[in-house]
């Protein structure tokens, strides 16, 4: 097995660099899903620590910005469709590179089967707002609607994923805001159900453990999975290695203030005290309870359809990551070739986008087909990609602490203290997720683990495709020169011959 150096090609085509940064932003935020965070993810935080729920995605506020920190550094140096493939690669080697990336394909692959079960999830509930009781397993249907609609508009250029992302996450933002200050100002004013007014004690930790506020900042760091996607769309940014950087801290930063607000008005909706920490812990939805509570039954079925195109825009986000990670790996000669071209009028990795969208809405409907539930579907698949997210980010970590003390880095030494403490809170995550779990719960580390060891097995086994990779992320070292890890724009021929 051979492989030859690419040559820059002449008829390919070049990626449109014209996200900007609030666009590319919105790739981000659109992946988090602010709305599904808010109405699912303080639940079972209530159940954990009571009423401190606001400290406790403060608390996951600042662990998200610590593990944050690797991306935002590195991607000021690096651009690359890759994220972490080329992160880790770039500063680990090439070996560590595809192990990271394979790790995030995973947490790409399944949270968009998650999301697209989170589709079925939040249509239910819309209907169910307005008096429409679904039969049986109609929820197959919804995800095979999303993965048609996200097709059409993936399929075209980046540009209108972005915007449509912004606009959809725009209004879920807004909608959230409205019904917190309604909730805020009636609370004050005294015009509200509950009678513990404003408790300030929830943005401490009160008399609750550490250990417990640590233990429940798990399940609040959720809310900020798939901050990095867009990184995936670095190469259509325009001055990616400013626009990226600055398009991550914002979308950590946005959804941190937009959390940890929305998290204390929902808190004193529903009560400080017993009775209300007990409402929230056992609310099926809880921007929708409180919105029929302080403004009325038609802002829950505002808030129900707004979750539904928030969830929409999530799936949205995700294959559009998968695609262009799976695009960038098949650049350096892992998958069909068919994957490393792009769409000469758009740069849009045209099969690889029809593959992800096709491959995640099957994971789900299959997953139904057997029984499960849009909700199972959800956990399950959420699961699967959290514990893949975890090794993935862990290795952006230790990719930037590696540099960090190399010779010639840029990067001030005492500023390693902020990726060792964002990989060892990534560790408290991953034991968290791993131990105490009861079935099917306990099966899914088993399932992380053997695909990233999956992963692990094919850079070891194919000692050509290490070298692929190593020559592509050396082509132009992005840490010792300003320059792009990789350009896009290479002949078929060039990858076909780096494949024999």
């Amino acid at each position: 097995m051979s492989a030859t150096t690419p040559t820059p090609a002449t008829n390919a085509p070049t990626p449109k660099r014209s996200l900007r940064t609030w666009e590319v932003t919105a790739i981000s935020v659109g992946f988090m899903g602010p709305v599904m965070a808010m109405s699912l993810n303080g639940i079972g935080v209530a159940g954990l620590v009571g009423a401190q729920v606001p400290f406790t995605f403060l608390v996951s506020f600042i662990g998200t910005m610590l593990v944050a920190y690797g991306f935002i550094r590195l991607t000021s140096y690096i651009t690359h469709a890759g994220s972490v493939y080329a992160l880790a690669g770039s500063t680990l080697g090439p070996r560590a590179g595809f192990f990271g990336g394979f790790a995030l394909l995973g947490t790409y692959v399944f949270f968009a089967a998650c999301i697209a079960g989170a589709c079925s999830v939040f249509f239910e509930a819309m209907m169910q707002e307005l008096g429409v009781e679904l039969p049986g397993q109609m929820w197959l249907l919804i995800p095979l609607l999303v993965g048609a609609a996200a097709l059409a508009l993936n399929l075209r250029e980046s540009k209108v994923t972005a915007r449509t992302l912004l606009g959809i996450g725009f209004v879920g933002i807004a909608a959230m805001l409205i019904l917190a200050v309604v909730i805020i100002v009636r609370v004050a004013s005294g015009d509200a159900p509950v009678s513990t007014g404003i408790d300030l004690s929830v943005l401490t930790p009160g008399d609750v453990p550490i250990t417990a506020i640590m233990t429940a900042s798990v399940f609040a760091f959720l809310s900020w999975a798939g901050f990095e996607s867009g990184t995936a769309l670095g190469e259509e940014a325009e001055n990616p290695k400013r626009v990226v950087p600055r398009a991550l801290f914002l979308a950590v930063l946005v959804g941190g203030l937009v959390y940890v607000f929305v998290m204390f008005a929902q808190t004193l909706g529903f009560g400080t005290d017993e009775a209300g920490v007990n409402a929230f812990a056992s609310a099926a939805s809880t921007l929708t309870a409180l919105s029929s509570t302080y403004i009325g039954p038609w802002f829950a079925v505002v808030i129900s359809v707004i979750a539904f195109f928030v969830a929409f825009a999530s799936f949205l986000s995700s294959t559009a990551a998968a695609s262009r990670l799976l695009f960038a790996l098949a650049r350096d000669g892992f998958g069909p070739a068919g994957f490393a071209k792009q769409n000469p009028k758009t740069a849009v990795p045209t099969t690889t986008v029809i593959f992800s969208d096709v491959l995640t809405v099957l994971m789900t409907v299959v997953l139904g087909a057997f029984g499960a539930t849009s909700v199972d579907a959800y956990y399950w698949y959420a699961t699967l990609g959290t514990l893949c997210m975890v090794v993935a980010y862990g290795m952006t970590s230790v990719g930037v602490i590696a540099y960090t003390f190399k010779q010639g880095s840029r990067i001030p030494k005492w500023e390693a203290i902020l990726p060792v403490l964002g990989l060892g809170y990534l560790v408290f995550v991953y034991v968290i997720q791993v131990t105490g779990q009861e079935p099917p719960y306990s099966y899914f580390p088993w399932g992380a683990g053997l695909w990233c060891l999956i992963g692990l097995i094919i850079v070891l086994a194919r000692p050509g495709l290490a070298k692929r990779i190593g020559e592509r992320l050396t082509l132009h070292d992005p840490l010792t020169e300003d320059a792009p890890i990789a350009d896009s724009g290479e002949t078929d021929a060039s990858i076909a011959s780096s494949r024999n």
